[in-house]
């Protein structure tokens, strides 16, 4: 056995543990929603349930309106990608690619804004929203994505697009092509791994948002999942067994979500930040 080999092998069981200590808070959640509150409570713990409860599913769906709190989420979450896409790719453009003054200023300003908590501005901004007269409405949550999309959103492109040569631009512009005809037809398309990342940070950042739904939803007919399955924990002597299908209930769609995106996202995180 070579000592190549041998490493191939360390570096492999290495991340298989890993990989098992990643999964096992998803599996332990699915496994808790199939067993009865009696087995849930054993010591030592059962490791695989003798017979599914289904039943705990179909239990929690009567008690929580969960097919109303997935519409309303995606209510939330469509335009949201549609106005983070678009909006935080056309501004990592303008930084990454057009020249105007104190662009260098402007950028590390925005990304200054990482550093502040969105707890410090939670007050002022929902005074903002009350005189607005927008509050148990969706706009909160829906118009800021459509102002360049976060600055972590922003920065992630930028890098992106540094990465691809200008001179992809050069030809284009000799041709004739305007910066939108650029933006639209050379760089929309080679940026679509990174576009992708910041795509699924924000689907699972718009879908487990308790807090800044909670600030700005007081109607329950308007609630999310995630204020969904508050009502379900929150609810008298609901079983632990019933909380766990809740749980997996608005766990596995994002899981879904990001195993269909995961190609892209490895390669947008590979390749950004790498300067070509």
């Amino acid at each position: 056995m070579t000592y190549r080999f041998r490493g191939k092998i360390v570096t492999y069981a290495v991340l298989f543990l890993l990989s098992l200590i990643v999964f096992f808070p998803m599996y332990w959640i699915v496994r808790s929603s199939l067993l009865n509150l009696q087995e849930i409570l054993e010591f030592p713990p059962i490791w695989f349930p003798n017979a599914f409860r289904i039943d705990n599913y179909t239990e929690v769906m009567e008690r929580v309106n969960f097919g109303k709190y997935f519409v309303n989420t995606f209510i939330v979450i469509i335009p949201v990608l549609v106005g983070v896409g678009l909006t935080a790719s056309l501004t990592a453009f303008g930084f990454a690619r057009l020249e105007f003054p104190l662009k260098n200023l402007w950028f590390s300003l925005i990304i200054m804004t990482i550093l502040l908590p969105s707890i410090v501005t939670l007050v002022p901004t929902y005074i903002g929203w009350s005189k607005l007269q927008l509050t148990n409405t969706y706009w909160p949550l829906i118009i800021p994505a459509f102002f360049g999309g976060g600055a972590f959103n922003i920065f992630l492109l930028r890098q992106f697009l540094m990465t691809i040569p200008k001179e992809l631009d050069e030809s284009a512009v000799i041709d004739g092509a305007g910066y939108f005809t650029i933006y639209r037809k050379i760089i929309l398309p080679l940026i679509k791994p990174a576009i992708v990342v910041v795509l699924l940070f924000t689907f699972v950042g718009v879908w487990n948002d308790f807090l800044g739904q909670l600030v700005y939803l007081n109607d329950a007919n308007k609630y999310t999942v995630s204020l969904g399955l508050s009502t379900l924990r929150g609810a008298n002597n609901t079983p632990m067994n019933l909380l766990m299908a809740g749980t997996a209930i608005m766990v596995i769609p994002a899981v879904i979500v990001f195993l269909f995106g995961q190609r892209y996202f490895i390669e947008g995180i590979a390749t950004t930040g790498i300067k070509g």
